[in-house]
Formats: structure tokens, C-alpha cells, sequence
């Protein structure tokens, strides 16, 4: 089941976040985050309405989670976001990071936003998240060599876009939510 995290799903979410910084390369953290800097990202992004999602299992366990949040602070990349997916290590090969990311496409798409963007940590052809992003239609826009150092081996970061709600190819929606924040302001 996909469903909007709630803050009771913090101390699992920080886990996985954990187990991601610790032991992958798809975010170049090397110190897992606690549970109360976990709790300020998520109150930071959903004050401002960006969405974030959580994967369960039949018993309501999270299994996994995915949100967007700003490409960048100025004013002008209002129309693009950024994802971020993790998964339990027994949560992934079985379709859910899918699942996810199709839920969150979707929420994206509703709020107005033109372009959605994945910076992907280790974004070698073969990574999981490279894999995940071109089945969800990403495209690839380009690479940073030997940006990030971690577990002993230098990696490179692999940006992919997703176009949306027409793009570059036709002005803003002056009813979407990235135009209705910028004036809320």
C-alpha cells in the first residue's frame, strides 16, 4: 500500500535512511542523520507541501519511502523537483521503489510541476535507481565524474529528467502550486 508518511513513520524512515548512508552509495551522506534532524526534513518539506510517501506492508510496516522536494532554493527552478526514493533491504527486487515512484510522478504531475529531476548517487548504468528511473520514462541529461568519494571508491552522479504538464514548451500555469507558492511567498 502507498500512502502519505505521517510523522509516526519517522523512526523507520530514519532507519532505512540508516541503512542507505551506511551501507549504499546512492546518497553521499556518510553519517546517518538522527531521528530529530529525520523529523525536521520531513516538517520542512511538508510545511511547505512538497509531497512524501510511504510504502507498507499488509501489517501497516514501511517497507520503503519517496518524496520531492526543491532542485534548488531560487525563485526561477520553482517548476522542477527533485526525488529521493530508499528502500529496506528487504523491500527492494520486489516492485515497490516502482509502486512508489509512480505514486509520486503522479502527485507531481497534480501540483503543476514542469520537470522532475533525479540526482543519483553511484549512477552507473547498472544501479538500481539508473534502472528505476529509464522504466518510469527519465531521461538521461548528464553526468559529474568522480563527484562523491564513499566506502573507499570514487563515484559519479548521474542526473535524469522527467518533462511534464507540457514542459518547457508552453508558459506556467498561473493556478499551479509552484505559481500559488511563489505569490503565498
Amino acid at each position: 500500500m502507498i500512502r502519505a508518511a505521517t510523522e509516526a513513520d519517522l523512526p523507520r524512515i530514519t532507519e532505512i535512511y540508516r541503512d542507505a548512508v551506511l551501507n549504499g552509495a546512492a546518497t553521499y551522506e556518510l553519517e546517518p542523520p538522527s531521528l530529530d534532524e529525520m523529523h525536521s526534513r520531513y516538517d520542512g518539506l511538508r510545511a511547505k507541501g512538497y509531497p512524501w510517501l510511504v510504502a507498507t506492508n499488509e501489517d501497516g510496516g514501511v517497507l520503503g519511502y519517496a518524496y520531492a522536494g526543491p532542485f534548488r532554493a531560487r525563485p526561477a527552478y520553482r517548476f522542477i523537483v527533485e526525488d529521493s526514493i530508499y528502500l529496506a533491504p528487504e523491500a527492494k527486487g520486489r516492485g515497490i521503489g516502482m509502486a512508489l515512484m509512480q505514486e509520486l510522478i503522479e502527485e507531481v504531475r497534480r501540483l503543476g510541476f514542469r520537470q522532475f529531476v533525479a540526482v543519483i548517487g553511484d549512477g552507473t548504468p547498472g544501479s538500481p535507481s539508473v534502472r528505476l528511473h529509464e522504466k518510469l520514462g527519465f531521461r538521461h541529461t548528464g553526468k559529474l565524474e568522480g563527484s562523491g568519494y564513499k566506502h573507499g571508491r570514487w563515484l559519479d552522479t548521474t542526473f535524469m529528467q522527467l518533462e511534464m504538464n507540457g514542459g518547457a514548451n508552453q508558459p506556467p500555469d498561473p493556478n499551479s502550486w509552484p505559481e500559488r507558492a511563489l505569490k503565498d511567498g
